[in-house]
């Protein structure tokens, strides 16, 4: 099994590790009990990434911890590989967290949970830590931010 490209696996459930840059915002998706099954089915099929427009290789049910998926950004000229980290399955709070794998442009951690407060509203968090995975990427660096507040903004608009 190939290995993650960055320590603290799992990091998204709590602290990034050092000298990562951090991301954590939560947009509202709606309300009620359909809003939020719809939005768990979504997610957990990779809805989210297809939204934001990429295509993904992966199984074709909903996925678990340990799937691997392959991620295609248009006008990005590589795969961009990753593995599934955790699943969050609890009553009021489910999703997912993949890592990278060798050959993602960046090392890290991104985490797409559906939250359904107790007032009924439904919320997508989307938790990431992230750097780039190498030297041509370092210089790129500024590219690589737009384009993961990009999709981060794509994301968190997706299900609404």
């Amino acid at each position: 099994m190939t290995e993650f490209t960055y320590p603290n696996v799992g990091g998204t459930r709590g602290d990034a590790p050092r000298g990562f840059r951090t991301i954590d915002r939560r947009a509202r998706i709606g309300a009620g009990d359909d809003v939020f099954r719809r939005a768990v089915a979504e997610t957990m099929r990779w809805g989210l990434q297809r939204r934001s427009g990429m295509r993904v290789h992966a199984a074709a049910r909903p996925l678990r911890l340990g799937d691997s998926a392959v991620l295609r950004i248009p006008f990005w000229p590589r795969d961009v590989p990753c593995r599934v980290v955790y699943v969050v399955d609890e009553p009021h709070r489910a999703g997912f967290a993949y890592g990278t794998l060798p050959g993602h442009p960046e090392r890290g951690e991104e985490a797409f949970i559906v939250e359904r407060d107790e007032d009924g509203s439904v919320w997508l968090r989307v938790r990431a830590f992230s750097r780039p995975s190498g030297a041509i990427f370092w210089i790129g660096y500024p590219l690589l931010r737009l384009l993961q507040e990009i999709y981060t903004r794509r994301y968190l608009r997706a299900l609404r």
